[in-house]
């Protein structure tokens, strides 16, 4: 099939009058063909869809594809809130979709990210010709790592995601003025651009000076505070039970969204739908096979799949099998699977669930010697002291983030960061035997600080034969607390997949901080909204028996 025909800029009017613009494909003949639409801010035209959603191999396939700029963004009208309309748009553009000639009148949609949550909101508007969904890497909870991660912003994504939208918004604002469009952008750029060598740390984090600057529509953590219900906007948790369509979903250990991607798949399989999922070693913007410092083979690769063939391709047989064939039949139905990147060992594995209830969650002992250990302590321990200074944070180094181009995703050298006083690091003997961790990872801390506020942070890390350390998965959590006393805390580090060969060890790092990815806590207890003077916390770290702090893994038995 190689006679495919384009239409550009097709409009679509939606329910308020506002038209928005999208670029058709059909393959050729005379269908009719199931609709695969894809609704993005990003520019239908932008080469990252190509890399996303390649519409000229699903129009071989024998898909009709649309692909939609968004309310206010590229050729559509309207102006541009993030969110705000993608419920009701998205709708309305499915009803639109599906009555296009040559649409068999059923619409899947397709996309990730932003484009991924796109399609969950089409889904509770609950459009008749919506058929099934298949977003990828993206949340669930946005204030579970799109906003807010266990209560601190998630200032590395927030900043420069709103700033390079911003180039559009300015784009239109400035198209009489040639003058005012070229200082706006040139501004822009150089906020940008300074990002890590400064501009990530301007106060107050809660309300960021650069987007006052320049105007901006900001990616949500501000408005979300101002106006509570508005959150609702782009928020899938809790709502899952709205959606009664089958869905393909798909992530990575280190993409930003990687545990919403996991608790939208667990949310709809308790809600009994059919329901795919998809884990690879990736990152947000890399499915390939070298994440960070690692490279996990090429059967890691999204085009290989451990010879499963294409991703992609995956998704297009999943789309036939629920939309039909593109000649009006509709295939065997698919009932769901699940298919796993264990890292470690580097290979795929089929599963039928998620979580994986032969796991056994298994407390590991921060211990006073530096060990981590699975006894307790049986005697009273000194507890571990360090400074933490949010003037002088500990670097963010790799994990599951998605920032300026200086901060590198995926499992990283942490040398430096482990050798820094504000970081205790606790660590076991060589394994004698492989160590599989599958599942959802969480660190218990019994602390003190000697403000009325401070962040604890516990990152996993996998230290190999020859020492270097890599981090695994991390998290973050913001707390309120009597100044001097002692507490518990739970840190969550969301979930991984991996193996912990013989001859390495396990460690865990905790602090508190890890910037600019979290904004830091300036240990004051003000809001983040107006919060602009630090003060220096004495932190406090708890091992023995009626505080043992320990780090909780769901380790899989051997087979």
């Amino acid at each position: 099939m190689t006679d495919i025909r384009i239409e550009f800029d097709v409009t679509a009017e939606m329910r308020d009058g506002t038209v928005l613009r999208a670029d058709v494909y059909r393959p050729g003949g005379t269908g009719p063909w199931p609709v695969l639409l894809s609704r993005l801010p990003y520019g239908k035209q932008t080469p990252m869809m190509a890399v996303m959603l390649d519409p000229v191999a699903a129009a071989r396939r024998g898909f009709m594809v649309v692909i939609q700029d968004t309310r206010g963004r590229f050729a559509s009208e309207g102006e541009w809130e993030p969110w705000t309309y993608e419920e009701s748009d998205g709708y309305d553009t499915v009803r639109w979709a599906a009555a296009l000639p040559g649409s068999n009148g059923s619409v899947g949609m397709i996309g990730v990210s932003y484009f991924g949550n796109t399609q969950w909101m089409a889904a509770l508007s609950k459009p008749p010709e919506l058929k099934a969904i298949a977003p990828m890497i993206t949340w669930s909870d946005p204030d579970d790592g799109l906003w807010t991660r266990g209560g601190a912003i998630e200032l590395g994504i927030t900043v420069p995601w709103s700033l390079l939208q911003g180039a559009d918004t300015l784009t239109r604002r400035h198209a009489t003025d040639l003058d005012g469009l070229v200082s706006s952008i040139t501004g822009l750029v150089q906020d940008f651009d300074g990002l890590a060598g400064g501009g990530y740390g301007e106060l107050p984090a809660g309300r960021f000076p650069a987007f006052a600057r320049h105007d901006l529509p900001e990616l949500g953590y501000e408005r979300s505070r101002r106006e509570p219900e508005w959150a609702r906007s782009c928020r899938v948790a809790g709502r899952h039970d709205e959606v009664d369509l089958p869905t393909f979903q798909a992530g990575g250990w280190y993409d930003i969204f990687s545990q919403g991607t996991l608790d939208n798949f667990t949310a709809m399989r308790r809600a009994g739908r059919s329901a795919t999922l998809v884990m690879g070693p990736w990152s947000h913007t890399n499915l390939r096979n070298v994440v960070g410092d690692v490279n996990f083979g090429f059967s890691a690769h999204s085009d290989f799949m451990g010879m499963r063939g294409r991703l992609t391709d995956m998704q297009f047989d999943w789309f036939q099998r629920t939309l039909g064939d593109g000649n009006g039949q509709v295939l065997e139905p698919d009932t769901g699977k699940v298919l796993l990147f264990v890292m470690g060992i580097n290979q795929w594995r089929e599963e039928t669930e998620w979580p994986l209830s032969r796991a056994v969650d298994t407390d590991f002992h921060l211990r006073a010697d530096g060990s981590l250990s699975l006894e307790p302590p049986s005697t009273a321990e000194q507890p571990e002291e360090f400074t933490y200074d949010p003037m002088d944070p500990v670097p963010t180094a790799g994990g599951a983030v998605l920032m300026t181009d200086e901060f590198r995703p995926g499992p990283l050298d942490q040398t430096a960061v482990e050798a820094r006083e504000d970081v205790l690091v606790f660590t076991t003997n060589p394994l004698a035997e492989d160590v599989e961790v599958t599942g959802r990872v969480q660190a218990v801390l019994f602390a003190a600080t000697d403000g009325p506020s401070t962040d604890w942070v516990a990152r996993l890390c996998d230290v190999d034969e020859n020492g270097l350390s890599r981090n695994v998965t991390d998290g973050i959590v913001r707390v309120r607390v009597t100044p001097g006393e002692p507490a518990e805390h739970v840190v969550d580090l969301w979930s991984t997949s991996i193996v912990f060969r013989a001859g390495h060890r396990i460690r865990v790092q905790v602090t508190s901080s890890n910037f600019p990815r979290w904004d830091r806590n300036l240990n004051t207890g003000e809001p983040e909204e107006s919060a602009t003077t630090a003060r220096v916390a004495r932190q406090q770290l708890f091992h023995d028996p009626a505080r043992p702090s320990r780090i909780v893994l769901p380790v899989v038995p051997a087979r």
